[in-house]
């Protein structure tokens, strides 16, 4: 029996229910470094005008806001985003659809797993695509 390359169900079949994305709509994140909290982790990342921009991953509710200056959002809320990242040591990949909840000074994800495997400083790039 062939191993799966994703990391559960849910995360092949939302991968393969991604639609073709124009690129304005997409960013990749590489994170260097988790701190974690009690209810949370953080990171910093760069945007594309240089500036460092803090990331909050949490779980619980299942959503996202975005930050403004990490998307070309215009005058537009987006519905939804699909959020991909692959697991290190294993090379699987975790991908969810979750729905945009607004826009923030920081970039805050809401979802359990990806909370979880960020705690044990498991992946390092996020990529996020809204629709």
């Amino acid at each position: 029996m062939m191993k799966s390359g994703f990391y559960d169900e849910l995360s092949e079949k939302t991968y393969n229910e991604i639609p073709r994305i124009p690129a304005s709509n997409r960013v990749m994140l590489h994170v260097s470094q988790f701190s974690v909290g009690q209810s949370y982790v953080t990171a910093k990342v760069e945007n594309r005008h240089g500036n460092t921009v803090n990331i909050n991953i949490e779980g619980g509710r299942l959503g996202v806001d975005l930050q403004e200056t990490l998307f070309r959002l215009g005058d537009r809320l987006p519905k939804y985003a699909y959020i991909v990242t692959t697991v290190n040591e294993t090379g699987k990949i975790l991908a969810r659809k979750v729905p945009v909840l607004g826009v923030k000074d920081w970039l805050l994800i809401y979802e359990d797993d990806l909370f979880l495997l960020a705690v044990k400083d498991a992946y390092d790039e996020i990529e996020i695509m809204v629709v």
